[in-house]
């Protein structure tokens, strides 16, 4: 576009946009633009109004708009031709008003308001920002769009141009697109801004929309700016202001989040942060509502600001705020305010230090958010403060604040104490810390704060100095200040302090702590901390700080009456503490423990030594000796020792050489000797090193298993100290020996490792202890095994199943490990090798210890013992133990995922475990059986983990013993198994196939190769045949329940080998019934397709061709079992579901039974297996698709091929299978698919042959008979589906158009298939069913029956609704070659109409229009309620029941009338529901006239309604024309309304000439008003009289409404023949004085009524009213004279007609006078010479009326004529005969008047008129208008020939007499002499009119006659001379003799 365009373009004005001027689009909001042209200006101002009267219901302030914009004069305003001053004030209320709109702009009502004004003052021209404004929050919504579409944005220039990309694919606003265009353009910015600052000040309310749009627009935009700039700050800064000034919280909260956004995305000046605050902190005072918000927003301020931004009187402001604390209680909740602390606290304090009075309640409060900060805050403040006062004011101050840290102090102690502790060392000068000691002072607990003059630091501190000595003198200090009870130290202070300096490091200040310990703790906690202290103290090192006297004294404490007083519980936990202190583990006598043990034995009390020592003697061998003397006691023991010695020594001596003591492998005397020994050990913890080394590290988890052998028990304890002692021993021993006990042959180590899993955790504590002792022996096998676990102490004593974990991390990192790791692997692979001579038992839980521990190595390591404990059991040589049967089973764990890869490589480990699945005994019952153990290891993982030649041969053992063995756990155990695991299905389908039958391949080259390299084997005997069955059917049965199957489409060719090579060969039979195992198939199948498709959808992974149907129908086919049935045909339910078509394709040959005769054989058994068929696949095949569409798919392809072979059924079989068919899918949903599937073959197939009628009428009675095989409810809902189908087909098939993707309607009827002509044949097929149907006497009957009202108005709805689509059809196709198909197919349709409304009784027909009438569908409110003016239209003769029923839908029919839900279509529906009205009063309104009293009423209201609409108004209008004259007397109550509102309706009413039918409405309805009650229209004549004068004229006018003549005609009958004259007369008086001056073209029909009412007047009323008659006459003839010559001629026509109608039925007698007062009113002296014409024009009509009675009065007129035929002679006066300027144009009516009325008089003459005298008198002035040129020539020869020629003739006629003849005769031959030629002219015709009346009487005249034309015939005027010829050549026809001769 060039610059100059862009300029035009911007000059360019709204009022000349072309869009204005153009009516074929126009620009609508709610309506398509050509439908929006096709409406008038009052239905959009209808529409308008109808949304404003609505948005007045939900908003009032909407009020002020009814007199602007929506006022009635508005609709006649066209503001492109107002003043700018009218623009502006419009512009202004336009803005108001859409700003009020905004908020309610997506309810309809202001929807209808903005199409109004859009449509009239094109607010999308001239208010865009205004319209933009309103719809701008909703723009994401079509409704914005549709808005923006409106727009002219075309320019790149125009502000809303950056929308124009959404108009043409009418999509909504991206978020993102606003927010982008929201900071690229700060004009938009701030209009948005603007938006809500308007809206602010128009509304009170309903803001919600608009702010919520403007803060996250806002927001979202400055979110999204990269960064934001001074001029963003700028333009949002001044409405933030004014936000937060605002009292709407909505908007006030909007600003909050605004402020936040800008605080985080930008650092502000300083001042504008201050500025902020204040403003934010001010609202918070004056809006307690948004407190949170408010503080909040103050936070993010402080928080992303720069600190100190802020000044003092935001402080202020907050302290003004009423909930401040428990607002920021609750925000501290969950966000951080430290920001808003960190101002506000620093303010508080010091408020708090420097004036007067105390710390308020909000400061107390704060404590709680960050108290640390703010006592810090506290303490700073006072020293700074303090700094500044005098000495002698530093009490007060003291004074002052001593409250404050007083309470600080009680509520939060610890942190006064971190803030003094913190700050004391900062202390530099000595008044800070006079000062800091002052502040201490103040405190509760000061004594804790003293300072020490040793340490020069409070006590506190000194209680945790650096230095022992300062620590031991605080205590020694707090002892003394405890005794004398000086300083005031709080309890947990002192708590905290003594027990703290109880873990201390050094003797001497626990010792200290010791000596006040006591006496100020609770027992508990000095029972707790001290048996702490004994626990920490390590005994088994020699000297230390223990030895010296704290260990005592803790003895002594402990053993303190006070510690156990009073609590039993407390006693126990003590002695069972002190235990393990009681035995010695150490060799040394100088031992602490020993020294221990013997200080708690030493002494006899009663206290808890005592109670200690007598359970510990209680639990040795001595207390059976108890009774001995010391003697005897050491002579036993030696006796015992003795009789020991020799068994010991040979046990300590065996141990040398076994690796481990296997009570097992020893006889009964060597294990009797164990258990003693065992026993013995327990009495006396003591023994050789060697013995107690592995002796007591082998005892652990052994308590059961060596009982069983040597019958004694271990615990725990003995457990324990078995290991302590072992323990010590080890230490003890040299390091030659230690790597001897870890050696790999040594059962140490192992040993060790086994008690890390015991249940007892002091067992785990003391193995780990005992394996540290081997960390320094590196040459152990087991060396890094001990050093990882040893890094694990914690988790291994707190977790007895740690050492399981540690041992699989650490060997599995091992194996994905190389190097240093690797060892690790042997390490752990060494104590699998134990497990070759280690006891059962230990065997056991070693594997236990290491069933973590997985891999191909352990197998590997296994797989020997795991052997030969197999070759034990299968032999059966010697009775197996529990343990071994254990130990077996956990060796078979083995088998798992990490060692499935050695299966594969060592073919041993496979065999070992098939060796296993083989062994059936089960030695123990608790114990499962050895084949259940090794099948239970074939677990999912394991089989998944293993190749698939090694999952082939397992499956192929399990299922060989599945055949072999019978037992049912075994079995159980196959399933579970074959469940658990995923099987790939080609595994299962090599196993399915027999060993007698080679396998199926997918060639046939590959079937011969495989036969000629495969040599022949002999056939498998009867037994192998049924054993291999056998397995089959057990394979089967495995599958039936098969979940996890990996391509389970490989087992499905092998089934249906199965079932072909096994189910239907000779060989087959002979194995028995094999009906189970084709069941068995036939769900293996069904099974396999449900998983492949569980939604029962076709898939791509099953190749359609393995899918073998036929085989299925086979085996139905040849099967008798009616469970194989039902099992095939659920399997080909689940097929057609995935292969639908295949499985379709299949189905038929079912029916005609694979080949044609199933469906012939008239049979049961056929019968039965197409009902099968139909009840189990089909359901199958409909359920398909999980859509609603796609089953009607689904269905409608079944119902096409039953409908395609319904021709190859035999007929007598058509109707019960298609009845079968239709039931199992549903009639009511499915009839109506195979009828129009049938009517489709039908129109599709049929050809022209003669016996086509014939199969047309059979076809239609086969379709007619089968719909009545179903209730009558399913053939009406049959019926309406099928109007339905044929409404969404299109009109005509649409050639070129693309293939869409198909739909359910498409499968019934493609119209891309089919041509045309095929479409138009099956609509009109499928409506001349219905109208067939309808009509049959089966379906009649049974609709007699049905009394469904519903059914039959859903039927009716329907029907009319396909009524109008085929009525458009006929229209859109009036100029095409399908016209006459289409009127046909209304005729039909209207046919089909009719049999329905047949169908209907009047009692349903009733209930189902009142129920149509309710419909949503305008259209079909409209068709019920013509069905109702129909059927009212006959002649039916009523029943009073059915008349109520009628008279009951008078409410409904008013209720439509009163809605006003629509533009025309609705309007069209209110006049037929007037149009009812009026029927119903016409057939019942004399009889029943009660019921349509409110009728009138109401159509009275609805016609006194300004905004109605035209046609409506006509039709109420009609209404009240048939209401009221069937009401007469009782609508007289309503006249006081109605007649104002007709006549208003005929005054006012723009519209009323647009409207043919409105007019004649109108008209007929003040006429039938008139005509019921003329008695009672008196007040409204007047105003009736001059609607009708004005519409009559209007009648005259118009050429298009003959009728609206008709009707006035009517009208102005009734007023002038049922009124009185008394009434009438004065009123047409008053009507012509009230139209005489302004309205003189109506004075017309006024005359009318008048000549019309004087017509039907009798004479005595005539003369009694004569006088009054001639007054108004006199006046009337009088309006040429009065008011010009414009209209005179037609009023005074109009008048002079009704004189003349009165003149006639004078008498003469009265006529008379009445003639010469008239002639006297003319020729009046003063009068006006006017009145001349008025008079001689009315003469001339009374002559014409009263023919030759006229003569006898016409006596005084022959002066008056002759006189004004001189005086108007131009040829004689140069006088104008009138004054006037059109003196010419009257003087020649005048001169048309009198000759014409002399005309009549001559004509009519029959009393010899024309004496000697009048003839004298009138000849020659007649003769001499020949020379009169007046008016011009062409005025002259229309006068001559008109007037002038026809007169003389006759005044010749009438003279009769030959002497006058021959004077006029002459006196005209003289004027053929005159000079003009045009005189000549004419008196050449005057002789010829002469000639013609006179005849042969001429004769006489000719001889005078001739010379004069023959001086003629050489005129030189060339016209005159011809036409002397002509008149010559007339005179010899006229007179019948030649008259050459004379010439």
């Amino acid at each position: 576009m060039t610059s100059l365009a862009h300029q035009l373009k911007r000059l360019a004005l709204p009022q000349n946009d072309p869009s204005l001027l153009s009516r074929r689009e126009v620009t609508s909001l709610l309506f398509d633009p050509k439908e929006a042209a096709s409406m008038d200006r009052g239905t959009f101002y209808a529409l308008g109004c109808t949304g404003l009267d609505e948005l007045l219901g939900i908003e009032p302030a909407f009020a002020e708009f009814q007199d602007t914009l929506f006022n009635s004069g508005s609709v006649g305003l066209e503001r492109s031709i107002q003043t700018k001053k009218v623009n502006k004030k419009l512009n202004k209320d336009i803005g108001l008003f859409l700003t009020r709109l905004s908020p309610y702009f997506l309810l309809k009502p202001a929807l209808k308001c903005a199409e109004w004004l859009i449509h009239r003052f094109h607010i999308h021209l001239y208010n865009q920002d205004c319209l933009v404004a309103c719809a701008l929050p909703y723009h994401e919504t079509k409704v914005f769009v549709r808005v923006i579409q409106l727009l002219k944005i075309e320019d790149p220039t125009d502000r809303w141009n950056w929308l124009h990309g959404l108009q043409k694919p009418g999509v909504p606003l991206a978020r993102g697109t606003l927010l982008t265009h929201c900071y690229k353009d700060l004009g938009f910015m701030d209009f948005i801004c603007s938006l809500v600052t308007q809206s602010v000040k128009v509304h009170a309310s309903s803001l919600r929309v608009i702010i919520s749009f403007y803060a996250s627009t806002i927001v979202s935009a400055l979110d999204a700016v990269d960064k934001i700039t001074d001029s963003i700050i700028a333009k949002i800064l001044p409405h933030v202001h004014l936000g937060l000034k605002s009292s709407l919280l909505d908007y006030k909260a909007a600003s909050y989040m605004i402020v936040c956004q800008l605080a985080v995305k930008v650092v502000m000046e300083p001042h504008l942060v201050n500025t902020l605050a204040a403003l934010v902190s001010r609202c918070l005072c004056k809006t307690p509502e948004l407190s949170t918000e408010g503080l909040g927003c103050l936070i993010v301020l402080l928080q992303n600001q720069k600190e100190g931004s802020v000044g003092r009187k935001v402080y202020g402001h907050l302290c003004e705020v009423s909930n401040l604390v428990s607002t920021l209680h609750d925000i501290a909740a969950a966000h951080d305010v430290s920001a808003l602390l960190r101002y506000f606290l620093p303010h508080l304090v010091r408020s708090t230090v420097t004036q007067t009075g105390q710390l308020t309640l909000l400061g107390l409060s704060l404590l709680a958010l960050n108290h640390q900060f703010l006592f810090r805050l506290l303490l700073e403040e006072y020293l700074s403060y303090a700094h500044q006062l005098s000495s002698d004011k530093i009490p007060a101050l003291n004074q002052h604040v001593q409250p404050v840290v007083q309470l600080f102090e009680s509520k939060y102690p610890a942190t006064l104490d971190t803030v003094l502790d913190s700050y004391v060392s900062s202390l530099s000068s000595e008044k800070d810390r006079s000062l800091f000691h002052q502040f201490i002072s103040l405190s509760m607990s000061r004594g804790k704060y003293e300072i020490l003059a040793h340490s020069e630091t409070s006590l506190m501190l000194s209680l945790k100095h650096p230095l022992a000595t300062v620590r031991s003198m605080a205590l020694q200090h707090l002892q003394e200040i405890l005794k004398e009870g000086t300083e005031a130290l709080d309890e947990a202070f002192l708590k905290d302090a003594l027990l703290e300096r109880m873990d201390d490091d050094v003797p001497e200040v626990v010792l200290a702590a010791l000596k006040v310990y006591v006496e100020h703790l609770d027992p508990a906690d000095v029972t707790s901390s001290l048996l702490a202290l004994l626990h920490r103290s390590d005994l088994s090192v020699t000297g230390g700080w223990y030895v010296g006297a704290s260990l005592f004294m803790t003895l002594q404490v402990l053993d303190q009456p006070r510690v156990g007083e009073r609590n039993l519980e407390l006693k126990n936990t003590v002695c069972w503490e002190l235990l393990p202190f009681l035995v010695i583990t150490s060799p040394f006598r100088d031992s602490p423990e020993l020294q221990l043990a013997s200080t708690t034995l030493g002494k006899q009390k009663t206290g808890l030594r005592q109670k200690a020592a007598f359970m510990v003697l209680s639990h040795t061998l001595l207390q059976t000796l108890g009774t001995l003397s010391e003697t005897q006691h050491l002579h036993i023991a030696q006796m015992i020792y003795s009789l020991l010695e020799p068994k010991v020594t040979e046990l300590i001596s065996q141990a040398a050489e076994l690796v481990f003591w296997n009570p097992e492998k020893m006889d009964t005397n060597t294990c009797a000797y164990l258990g003693l020994l065992c026993r013995l050990f327990e009495l006396i913890i003591t023994g050789t090193i060697l013995m107690n080394a592995s002796e007591g590290t082998s005892m652990n988890e052994q308590n059961s298993n060596i009982g069983d052998h040597l019958d004694c028990r271990v615990g725990a304890v003995l457990q324990t100290q078995a290991l302590y002692v072992g323990r010590a021993l080890l230490a003890a021993q040299p390091i030659k020996n230690l790597n001897m006990l870890a050696s790999a042959a040594s059962p140490v180590v192992p040993t060790l490792l086994l008690c890390l899993s015991s249940a007892v955790c002091e067992v785990r504590r003391a193995a780990i202890a005992t394996l540290e002792i081997f960390l320094g022996v590196k040459s152990s096998p087991f060396h890094l095994l001990i050093v990882a676990l040893q890094k694990a102490t914690d988790e291994l004593i707190s977790d007895p199943t740690y050492i399981n974990q540690a041992l699989g991390k650490l060997y599995e990192d091992a194996l994905v490990s190389k190097g240093k790791l690797s060892k690790h692997q042997e390490s752990v692979e060494e104590l699998f090798k134990c497990l070759q001579n280690c006891p059962t038992y230990t065997g056991k839980t070693m594997l236990r210890v290491l069933q973590e521990v997985n891999g191909e190595g352990v197998l590997a390591a296994l797989l020997p013992p795991l052997e030969q404990m197999i070759d034990e059991c299968v032999a059966g040589s010697s009775v197996l133990l529990i343990d071994e049967a254990l130990l077996l089973q956990l060796m078979l764990t083995k088998y798992n995922k990490h060692s499935a890869p050695l299966l594969a490589k060592e073919p041993r480990s496979l065999e070992v475990l098939i060796r296993a699945m083989h062994i059936q005994s089960q030695p123990f019952s608790t114990i499962p059986s050895f084949q259940v153990m090794a099948l239970e290891q074939i677990t999912k993982p394991f089989f998944a983990a293993l190749g698939e030649k090694t999952q082939q041969r397992i499956l192929e053992v399990m299922f060989d013993l599945l055949v072999d063995n019978k037992s049912p756990v075994y079995v159980q155990t196959v399933n579970g198994v074959f469940k658990a695991i995923v099987v790939d299905a080609e595994l299962v389908a090599n196993e399915l196939t027999p060993a007698d039958k080679p396998k199926a391949y997918l060639s046939v080259q590959l079937t011969r190769r495989s036969k000629m390299n495969t040599p022949d084997a002999a056939a498998p005997t009867q037994e192998e045949l049924a054993s291999a069955w056998q397995r089959v059917t057990l394979i089967l049965e495995l599958l039936q329940h098969k979940k996890k199957l990996k391509r389970p489409q490989m087992l499905v060719p092998a089934l249906f080998n199965l079932l072909s090579r096994y189910c239907f060969e000779a060989d087959a039979a002979q194995l028995g019934n094999m009906e189970y195992t084709k069941q068995l198939i036939l769900s293996c199948l069904l099974n396999i397709c449900q998983k492949l498709s569980p939604a029962g959808k076709p898939i791509n992974v099953l190749d359609e061709d393995k899918m073998n149907v036929e085989l299925v129908v086979q085996c139905i086919r040849v099967s008798d079992k009616p469970q194989t049935h039902h099992h095939a045909l659920l399997l080909l339910g689940t097929i057609a579901g995935i292969f639908p078509e295949k499985v379709l394709h299949n189905i038929m040959p079912i029916f005609t039974f694979m080949g044609a005769n199933i469906m012939r054989l008239d049979d049961s058994y056929s019968f039965q297996v197409i009902n099968k068929t139909v009840q189990t696949v089909i359901p199958a095949l409909i359920q398909v698709g999980v859509s609603e569409t796609y089953m009607e798919c689904v269905v409608t392809k079944i119902m096409h091929v039953f409908a395609d072979a319904l021709p190859h059924v035999p007929e007598h079989r058509r109707l019960p299978i298609l009845s079968q068919l239709l039931g199992t899918v549903g009639p009511a949903r499915f009839l109506w698919v195979l009828l129009l599937l049938l009517f489709k073959q039908h129109a599709t197939h049929t050809t022209s042959t003669t016996n086509a009628t014939e199969k047309d009428e059979n076809d239609m009675e086969f379709w007619i008979l089968m719909c009545c095989e179903f209730t009558v409810q399913d053939q009406l809902t049959t019926v309406v589906r099928v109007l339905q189908y044929l409404m969404i087909l299109p009109q005509d098939k649409e050639e070129g158009k693309k293939k869409k993707k198909e739909k359910p309607p498409d499968l019934i009827f493609c119209v891309e298939r089919q041509s045309g002509k095929e479409l138009r044949h099956f609509k009109f097929l499928t409506v001349s069913f219905l109208s067939q149907l309808l009509a049959s006497e089966h379906f009649v009957g049974k609709v007699a029956e049905c009394d469904d009202a519903t059914s039959h108005a859903l039927l009716l709805e329907e029907n009319l609704r396909y009524i109008h689509t085929v009525a458009r059809c006929v229209e859109d196709t009036a100029d095409k070659p399908t016209a006459k198909f289409w009127r046909a197919l209304l005729n039909k349709s209207y046919d089909v109409l009719d049999k329905v409304n047949a169908l209907l009784p009047h009692d349903t027909f009733i209930r189902v229009v009142r129920g149509l009438m309710g419909n949503q569908l305008p259209s079909v409110r409209r068709k019920a309620m013509e069905l109702l003016n129909n059927r009212l239209q006959q002649k039916i003769k009523w029943q009073e029941e059915q008349v109520t029923g009628l008279l009951q839908l008078i409410g409904d029919l008013q209720s439509i009338v009163g809605q006003h839900r629509g533009p025309e279509e609705q309007a069209i529906n209110r006049q037929t529901a007037l149009y009812s009205l009026k029927l119903l009063c016409r057939n019942f309104g004399s009889t029943h006239k009660e019921p349509f009293v409110p009728v009138l009423s109401h159509v009275v209201e609805l016609v006194s309604s300004p905004s109605e609409e035209k046609n409506v108004m006509g039709s109420a209008l009609l209404c009240i024309a048939e209401v009221t004259i069937t009401l007469k007397a009782l609508a007289i109550p309503q006249l006081h309304r109605l007649m104002p509102a007709v006549l208003h309706t005929l005054k006012k009413r723009k519209d009323l000439l647009s409207s043919e039918v409105y007019l004649l409405s109108a008209v007929t309805s003040l006429q039938r008003v008139c005509e019921a009650l003329p008695h009672f229209i008196s007040p409204y004549l007047l105003d009736t009289l001059l609607q009708v004068a004005r519409l009559t004229r209007v009648a005259e006018q118009t050429t298009t409404c003959p009728q609206l003549a008709v009707r006035l005609a009517s009208l102005r009958n009734t007023l002038a023949t049922k009124l009185p004259p008394r009434v009438l007369l004065p009123n047409i008086t008053k009507c012509y004085n009230s139209l005489v001056e302004t309205q003189q073209s109506r004075l017309g029909p006024l005359m009318g009524i008048l000549k019309e009412h004087i017509a039907h007047m009798e004479k005595d009323l005539l003369n009694s009213h004569q006088t009054e008659l001639t007054t108004f006459f006199l006046c009337a003839l009088d309006f040429r004279a009065q008011h010009g010559q414009v209209l005179s001629n037609e009023i005074e026509g109009s008048v002079i007609d009704c004189l003349l109608v009165m003149v006639i039925k004078l008498s003469e007698v009265t006529f008379r006078p009445l003639f010469f007062k008239l002639f006297d009113w003319c020729k009046t002296d003063n009068s006006a010479k006017d009145r001349l014409l008025t008079f001689y024009r009315l003469s001339d009509c009374i002559a014409e009326k009263l023919k030759g009675l006229f003569v006898l009065f016409a006596g005084q007129l022959v002066k008056p004529f002759t006189d004004m035929l001189r005086q108007t002679n131009i040829a004689n006066t140069d006088e104008a005969f009138f004054d006037s300027s059109d003196s010419e144009e009257k003087t020649n009516l005048l001169l048309g008047y009198i000759l014409q009325c002399l005309h009549k008089i001559f004509l009519y003459d029959t009393q010899k008129f024309l004496s000697k005298e009048r003839s004298d008198a009138l000849m020659g002035p007649l003769v001499d208008q020949l020379e009169n040129m007046l008016g011009g020539d062409a005025v002259y020869q229309e006068r001559v020939t008109q007037h002038l020629v026809p007169c003389i003739g006759q005044f010749s006629v009438a003279l009769g007499d030959d002497s006058q003849w021959r004077v006029l005769n002459y006196q005209i031959l003289l004027k053929t002499r005159h000079s003009s030629p045009k005189v000549r002219f004419s008196a050449l015709l005057m002789v010829l009119e002469l000639a013609s009346k006179l005849r042969e009487n001429y004769i006489v005249l000719l001889p005078e006659t001739i010379p004069f034309l023959a001086e003629l015939m050489e005129d030189e005027c060339e016209e005159v001379e011809h036409q002397v010829q002509k008149v010559i050549q007339e005179m010899e026809a006229v007179l019948g003799e030649p008259l050459q001769s004379y010439f």
